[in-house]
């Protein structure tokens, strides 16, 4: 082809100006390129053929015999260039360019059907770009004259019957008028009589009349139009073995398909102008593979198959922004697989790229800017940043602009534009968010009329909407028309439709809320055979069965409460016990489902109650599993099992399950450090280099990154698919489960294992659940003994918040007072009766004793309760105490051994000029005490302060050091704790609320003190209000006199004893009490 062209190109330069064949020899020349450019992809060469036919047709000025060859000509390679760079002036010149080749073969000239024809085409592609209907009209109009001169035996009349059909197809699905489709199909009927059996095109005449029958049976609903469509299918599939595999899943299909693509490629060596696309069409049949049998090499292969085909395609090839595109999407998926995140941050990156490829005016370049959209929403989804999720939205409005009222994919970008709208109120609460989505689902629900394939799926989107700002604002209306629309949603989707047990529930739940609101009684009877329905629709093992159950079992509750009839009240504990038989991986959903059993069953007294609580502390445990480490999954977490720790443990005391008890509030509490962890030393034994465990642990992940990205992105077509992930997980946690030491690997621990937290005192749990407020004392060898507590957790509040109150202004004669009032209220409910206890269970005074509290017991001092009379012992005068928040971690701090048990290294660090802080005048003074006492007795000393007391002179101390003294302000982060584990001794916070955690979840027991013991240090002295400066000062120069041992060395089981007698002799120096209680002591 190049020795044609240059052979073209010195005819050319041959041929002397004004020579009657110059324009001759120019379109000679064109025409080569264009077809060099369409077998190399090389732009400059289509370019360069638009000018040559440009020169050409000034050769042939008005009244030329040729002149309408060169209008044609230079039409089609305009044409060419607007389908490869979208530049829409190319298309508009195109048209013209063929309007006036048609003005120059009028009715009898012999290629009048080719121009009527082109311009046709050139018209459509305009319709699809922009959406304008006049230019679909006229485009229908001109391929009706174009059949007209093409009768019956005509070689081109194939071409117009399937040009005309295709666009009164687009039309039927634009306007929607019943004859355009009718004489579409008919049309599609005499095409496949031109293309009889053997006929190398019958495949695609039979999948057109096939899609046109099925469009019409979607409309009008006659059955003999959906068998004939089904016939029409499996005759094309016969003849087609790549799309027959995607029509039915046959493997051998698609071992054929690459079979062929891998020979194509054999003929296509390097060098071959043509590789580039067999590379391309392997990597799409591998890729198809690796949908359909989930082998990840397959999904390795077509990634390096799209790499080659990318590099044959470098800038400036017209095929660039494709491959651009291609890869980025298999990326997308091999994410999906895998979770690597660089695979999605490229996968961004190449769309990004090929939008720049897809400039304004470039016909591609909104699906772009919907890829780049989708592609940003998924790392929104797996990673929480705002951010993406902004310019997810931008993106969208973008996409939307480019497909303006008339054009056929508008309702898509309006849909997607609200959906992304939906996930930012979701996240944010912004009203105007929500009150725009509404309204792009009302625009998107307009252009989905009667008879459109999606309508239902914007019936549905606007009904969701409606029903959100009905539960933000209460307008009755909108309830009303939420219900209208979901009945609509629910008549476009018949019985067999994969999308009926989602509208079914949904319209359930609306009825559902309807009637509470209203109390007419039919809302409520239809909404129980509705959830009916959708549960029949969901058989063991579906992905939304727990939630179908949840549903139909909690309007059958409702029912009961209101007419009294019991067989509503057996029927919906019948449901809730099928519960623990789920066989998928646990969802949100599955949890939402169990704690509303545990309710139901505390509200009826049912004796299902402590199943209900273990099903859903089972359930929350494998949940958290599956959670990315985002911080949104833990406020969500946290919201859906809000006090089921402490109700389960009420639950077990109820029942004298005392073991139970244990086992549950362990399990439950402080779910997200649980799991960290539970994690963090198995997957470090695991993989361990040349351990049989590395491989079982990377697959672990890998599926479970899998797992929890079929949940973010949950459809009901993706139900079978989680189902075969659920047993590809639960295999490997089977065959981890048999390594050594693992084989309660994701189990909660046995009572039998946190007993051992008692091992050097006992711990006590007090707890206070909505349902009975109780302490429970774990022994290192005997059963846990119960102690009631007599006052409500509403006490128990009101007490806290009593508290928190004269914590804010310590420091005034007054509120001395009242922290006596409120310590001696302490004793007398709650810490006196567990001292009779001990004693009882022979527990001596002088012991060192732990307290473990939940919910808003962690935000009293509960160390430093007491009756404050005369002749009367305070708790603090009877037993050491330390607090742990939760028995696992204390087990954990007493195992870890030092790897530097044979030096000592400390830091101390000082920061008194915070920036934007209150000055400390006392930071310098305490370094300098800690100095003096600890440099003899350390291998190693080293002290930071203010300015070298930065981010990275802390963790770089941090990573040489195992003992820490911290003096400065308190300001912790309660979203997200510690990611990192240090092998350290002991930590001194010397600094304001270290040990107070959020009042909003109080039983997650996060805070500062409490993170830096799960971080790995084993003993933590910190503060539960505000210190102040010279204070701390004296009880750090006492607390360190006391923890060198006799040895001179340091001991970090000493901290608690030396804290106790530290503050001891602060009494001595007319300290205020506050002051003489701040400080306490977490772990060994």
């Amino acid at each position: 082809m190049t020795d044609d062209v240059e052979q073209y190109r010195v005819a050319l330069n041959r041929c002397p100006p004004g020579d009657p064949l110059q324009s001759q020899y120019l379109n000679n020349l064109a025409i080569r390129l264009g077809d060099r450019f369409t077998e190399r992809g090389i732009l400059s060469d289509l370019d360069e053929c638009i000018e040559l036919h440009r020169d050409a047709l000034l050769l042939r000025p008005l009244g030329h015999s040729d002149r309408s060859y060169s209008l044609n000509n230079l039409a089609i390679s305009l044409g060419n260039r607007f389908t490869e760079q979208g530049i829409s002036s190319d298309l508009d010149e195109c048209i013209e360019l063929h309007r006036d080749a048609l003005l120059l073969r009028p009715p009898g000239h012999s290629d009048r059907s080719y121009s009527l024809n082109n311009l046709a085409v050139s018209l459509g592609d305009r319709f699809t770009q922009w959406g304008v209907s006049s230019d679909l009209d006229e485009s229908i109009k001109f391929h009706r004259d174009a059949l007209l001169l093409r009768p019956t035996g005509h070689s081109d009349r194939l071409q117009s019957l399937d040009n005309l059909a295709f666009s009164l197809g687009d039309r039927f699905r634009q306007q929607g008028v019943p004859s355009d489709l009718n004489e579409c199909i008919e049309l599609h009927r005499a095409a496949l009589l031109l293309r009889p059996p053997g006929h190398s095109d019958r495949s695609y005449s039979l999948n057109n009349l096939a899609i046109s029958l099925g469009d019409r049976f979607r409309q009008r609903g006659v059955l003999s139009d959906l068998d004939e469509s089904i016939e029409l299918d499996r005759a094309a599939l016969l003849l087609r073995p790549v799309d027959r595999f995607r029509q039915r899943g046959v493997p051998s299909d698609l071992d054929e398909s690459v079979e062929l693509h891998q020979d194509a490629l054999l003929l296509h060596p390097p060098g071959h102008s043509d590789r580039s696309y067999s590379l391309n069409n392997l990597a799409i049949s591998i890729g198809d593979r690796f949908t359909q049998r989930g082998v990840q090499s397959d999904l390795d292969e077509s990634i390096k198959l799209h790499r080659d085909a990318l590099v044959l395609r470098p800038p400036g090839h017209s095929d660039r922004s494709n491959s651009l595109n291609s890869l980025a999407v298999s990326l997308a998926d091999r994410f999906r697989q895998r979770g690597v995140p660089s695979d999605l941050d490229e996968c961004i990156e190449l769309h990004q790229a090929a939008l720049l490829l897809r400039p304004p005016g470039h016909s591609d370049r909104s699906y772009s800017l919907n890829n780049l959209a989708i592609g940003l929403g998924d790392r929104f989804r797996q990673r929480g940043v705002p951010s993406d999720l902004d310019e997810s939205i931008e993106l969208n409005r973008a996409a939307l602009i480019l497909r303006p009222p008339g054009h056929s994919l508008r309702s898509l970008s309006l849909s997607s534009l609200a959906s992304s709208l939906g996930d930012r109120f979701r996240q944010q609460g912004v009203q105007s968010d929500l009150d725009e989505c509404i309204q792009l689902h009302r625009d998107a629900l307009v252009l989905r009329p009667p008879g459109h394939c999606d309508q239902s799926y914007s019936l549905n989107n606007l009904a969701v909407s409606v029903g959100d700002r009905f539960t933000e604002r209460g307008i009755p209306s909108d309830l009303d028309e939420c219900i209208e629309l979901h009945r609509d949603a629910l008549l476009l989707l018949p019985p067999g439709h994969s999308d009926r047990s989602q509208s079914l529930d949904n319209l359930g739940l609306s009825l559902g809320d309807r009637f509470s609101r209203r109390g007419v009684p039919s809302d409520l009877d239809e909404c129980i055979e509705l959830h009916r329905a959708a549960l029949l629709l969901r058989p063991v093992g579906h992905s939304l069965r727990s939630q179908s159950l949840n549903h139909l079992a909690l309007s059958l509750q409702e029912r009961f409460m209101q007419r009294g009839v019991a067989s509503d009240l057996d029927e919906s504990f019948s449901l809730f016990l099928q519960l623990p038989q789920i066989s998928h991986a646990v969802s949100r959903g599955d949890l939402t489902a169990a704690k509303s059993w545990a309710t139901a069953a505390e509200e009826t007294n049912h004796g299902s109650a402590l199943l209900a609580y273990k099903t859903a502390l089972k359930f929350l445990d494998q949940h958290v599993t599956l959670l990315s480490s985002s911080s949104r999954h833990f406020d969500v977490v946290s919201m859906a099992t809000a006090s089921l720790a402490v109700d389960a443990f009420s639950c077990s005391i109820r029942r004298d399950a005392l073991k139970t008890a244990v086992e549950l509030v362990e399990q439950g509490r402080a779910v997200f450090w649980t799991q960290l962890l539970r994690l963090s030393s198995p997957f470090t034994e695991l993989s361990l280099p040349g351990d049989t465990g590395k491989a079982l642990a990377e697959e672990f992940k890998q599926l479970s990154f899998r797992l929890r990205s079929a949940f973010d992105q949950f459809t009901e077509d993706q139900s079978p698919e989680i189902r075969q992930l659920t047993m590809q997980w639960n295999d490997i946690v089977s065959r981890i489960r048999m390594l050594p030491d693992l084989s309660r690997f994701l189990l909660p621990p046995l009572f039998s294992d946190l007993q051992k937290a008692a091992a050097e005192g006992p711990v006590i749990i007090v707890n206070a659940s909505q349902y009975s407020c109780d302490a429970l004392i774990v022994l290192r060898d005997q059963d846990p003994v119960h102690v009631p507590i007599g006052i409500t957790r509403t006490d128990v509040s009101e007490l806290s918040c009593d508290f928190q109150s004269v914590a804010e202004q310590f420091g005034c004669a007054d509120n001395q007072h009242k922290l006596v009032g409120i310590l001696r209220k302490l004793w007398h409910h709650i810490v006196n009766p567990v001292v009779q206890a001990l004693k009882e269970s022979d527990v001596h005074p002088g012991s060192h004793i732990w307290w473990c509290p939940t919910a808003e017991f962690t935000l009293l001092p509960l160390h430093a309760a007491g009756p404050y009379e005369r002749e009367r012992d305070n708790l603090s005068q009877i037993y050491t105490s330390s607090y742990t928040p939760m028995l696992a971690t204390l087990i954990r701090a007493r195992q870890r051994v030092s790897q530097y048990a044979s030096t000592q290294y400390f830091v101390a660090i000082g920061q008194g000029n915070p920036d934007g802080g209150k000055e400390l005048r006392c930071v310098a003074p305490e370094l300098i005490a800690v100095a003096r006492r600890l440099m003899p007795v350390t291998s190693s000393f080293t002290s930071l302060e203010d300015s070298d007391a930065t981010v990275h002179g802390v963790l770089d101390a941090l990573n040489h050091n195992q003992w820490l003294h911290l003096a400065c302000h308190g300001m912790p982060n309660r979203q997200r704790p510690f990611e990192s584990s240090f092998a350290m001794q002991f930590a001194f916070l010397s600094a304001c609320h270290t040990t107070v955690g959020d009042e909003k979840s109080p039983d997650e027991s996060i805070h500062l003190a409490a993170a830096m013991q799960f971080s790995g240090f084993r003993s933590v002295i910190g503060s539960m209000w505000s210190v102040d400066d010279d204070v701390a000062r004296q009880v750090v120069s006492a607390f360190y006199d006391k923890l060198v041992d006799d040895s001179g060395r340091l001991d970090c089981t000493w901290a608690a004893v030396a804290l106790h007698k530290a503050v001891k002799r602060l009494r001595r120096n007319d300290i205020p009490l506050e002051q003489q209680i701040v400080f306490v002591h977490i772990g060994v």
